[in-house]
């Protein structure tokens, strides 16, 4: 089965505390609120510590146009792309050796906050020396699931050629859509969550060659599915206008996981003989501290399950697609030493949901 190889990083240079993003926030919306004291406690509450961000803070005072955002995307996205593909695939902590970025066969980008054609792989490929047969399958729109989507369809590309090297890329720079007008409580508590990540992810398959790992275990996967709740089209997404991408955000979504993601999640397991009390490792995409709550209850996993999940949320926020790459990163960094399973899931507009089974192995 296709294998998990490396994971690298390129995240953006500004780090803040949430104290200052409370700041920025009153500064902001305190003029649309006369309860604002009381909505700023989301980003108290929310669990996040530190975001990183494309911009200084200050930039995000100023009004900017859709394409002034849209520009700042495609240079930062292409910079930072850079950067996580060269930390994925240099000699680090995963790989005893460099993979030649020539020697890959097919590179799948994913991102929802910016728009680019040519995409951004395309313009990646003119800076460094990738072969100029290798397939690019750019994905956009998915979300907050587009992370464990694209592990996904770079699994089944895999299988399909199973001497495949294939690089996943996600950039997500939520920061860019920040829109100064949107006195919203979804667009407040989208300030309080989101940030921008860009995540890098090696996987190759079963007939791969020239890969040194450092690692004895490997996360495989086994099996993936992809679900879609239908008419839920409001739950999540971007409100697209003139002056650029509006976010949908729903309060509903920690009851919809509580309500409508367990049952996934023990069906598709059961497709393999196997239970939640079989999963040992939870690669969950935390899209809050409420969403993570929910699924500690529908699926009963401890808290301990959503340790790391966790901890990527409070270190980083929430950075949409890239979020679950940054968790299976620190999962790959730990020692495990048995043949454990564990599951991949996110959730992002649709409504929809992914799950993928992983079972590390030698």
């Amino acid at each position: 089965m296709p294998k998990v190889i490396s994971v690298g990083v390129g995240t953006p240079p500004h780090k803040l505390l949430q104290e200052e993003t409370l700041q920025f926030a009153r500064e902001m919306f305190s003029s649309s609120f006369s309860d604002i004291e009381r909505l700023l406690k989301v980003f108290q509450n929310g669990d996040i510590k530190t975001r990183y961000f494309a911009q200084p803070l200050d930039w995000y005072k100023e009004n900017h146009t859709f394409e002034e955002k849209n520009e700042a995307f495609i240079h930062n996205a292409i910079k930072f792309g850079i950067n996580a593909i060269k930390d994925c695939i240099r000699e680090n902590e995963f790989l005893e050796k460099t993979v030649p970025v020539e020697e890959i066969d097919a590179i799948f980008f994913i991102s929802t906050t910016g728009l680019s054609t040519p995409s951004i792989e395309a313009r990646i490929m003119n800076k460094l020396p990738f072969s100029l047969h290798t397939k690019r399958i750019p994905v956009w729109g998915l979300g907050c699931a587009g992370g464990a989507s694209g592990l996904s369809r770079a699994y089944e590309y895999c299988l399909a050629y199973p001497k495949a090297k294939v690089l996943l890329l996600s950039v997500e720079l939520c920061s860019l859509t920040f829109q100064r007008d949107d006195q919203s409580k979804s667009n407040l508590v989208g300030t309080s969550l989101f940030s921008d990540g860009v995540a890098c992810v090696l996987l190759a398959g079963d007939e791969a060659t020239g890969i040194h790992s450092k690692k004895k275990r490997l996360p495989s996967i086994k099996g993936v599915e992809s679900t879609l709740m239908p008419n839920s089209e409001d739950v999540m997404g971007w409100d697209i206008r003139n002056n650029g991408l509006y976010v949908v955000f729903s309060r509903d979504i920690p009851s919809i996981v509580r309500s409508w993601l367990g049952d996934q999640v023990k069906e598709f397991l059961k497709k393999y003989s196997l239970t939640e009390q079989h999963i040992k490792h939870f690669v969950a995409h935390p899209g809050g501290k409420k969403v993570l709550k929910a699924y500690r209850e529908t699926l009963n996993f401890s808290e301990e399950m959503t340790e790391t999940s966790s901890h990527v949320l409070q270190s980083f926020g929430n950075m949409s697609s890239a979020t679950v790459l940054y968790v299976l990163k620190e999962f790959l960094q730990q020692e495990i030493t048995e043949q454990d399973y564990g599951i991949v899931t996110a959730l992002g507009p649709g409504f929809s949901s992914e799950l993928l089974l992983l079972k590390w192995e030698g």
